[in-house]
């Protein structure tokens, strides 16, 4: 089943949230399913769910409120984010079975680089030791999904601390770069690619 790569580089998230909702409304039976690799520059991002107070003090990060599932997270450089547009309905996946497969994508491709992650029960998103390493947001609508996930290659963490990751306080978050020596954006957006094809066939 057809899957589009298209690789955005670093780009703003409102314009390309825009993007998202706008190939979902305009899709239809015969579209072909995409994701969408990018960066972003610094932004905080709230989810339907997100209660302001999990941003804990202004650093001077935008905050933009959206549309899909969850709580606050960050995305910034050095920060991989892929955005799954796919037709659920077709590929005959429900959500939480598409949850699983991205969370296995991402498990697979950190065990390439030898590092052990797992999922966390009732938390959505990929673990290294407890500390989020990755995570996941998706908006369904008319059996069609958009958003995706994010992985922490190698970044500042800082702004982090400035919020409840996913609305859990004191949730720790890591990254590749402090896990093996040998993790780029581009050679990790590579892998992701190939994990994620593989994972998302029918």
């Amino acid at each position: 089943m057809t899957l589009a790569v298209k690789r955005l580089g670093r780009v703003e998230y409102e314009p390309t949230w825009q993007a998202m909702q706008d190939f979902n409304a305009q899709r239809d039976a015969d579209t072909a399913d995409e994701i969408w690799l990018c960066e972003h520059p610094p932004v905080f991002t709230l989810g339907l769910a997100g209660k302001p107070e999990h941003l804990l003090r202004d650093i001077g990060v935008p905050v933009v409120k959206i549309d899909r599932g969850g709580q606050i997270t960050y995305h910034g450089p050095g920060q991989i984010v892929a955005y799954l547009l796919l037709d659920l309905r077709r590929r005959k996946l429900g959500v939480r079975e598409l949850v699983n497969r991205m969370e296995q994508a991402i498990i697979d491709l950190l065990a390439e680089y030898g590092i052990a992650a797992v999922r966390l029960a009732g938390a959505p998103g990929v673990y290294v030791d407890g500390a989020k390493i990755a995570a996941l947001g998706l908006r369904v609508k008319n059996g069609c999904c958009y958003h995706g996930l994010a992985v922490n290659v190698d970044m500042d963490l800082a702004p982090f601390a400035a919020i409840n990751p996913c609305g859990y306080e004191g949730m720790a978050v890591t990254q590749m770069r402090e896990l093996c020596d040998n993790a780029t954006v581009s050679t990790v957006s590579d892998r992701l690619i190939v994990h994620l094809q593989q994972t998302l066939q029918p």
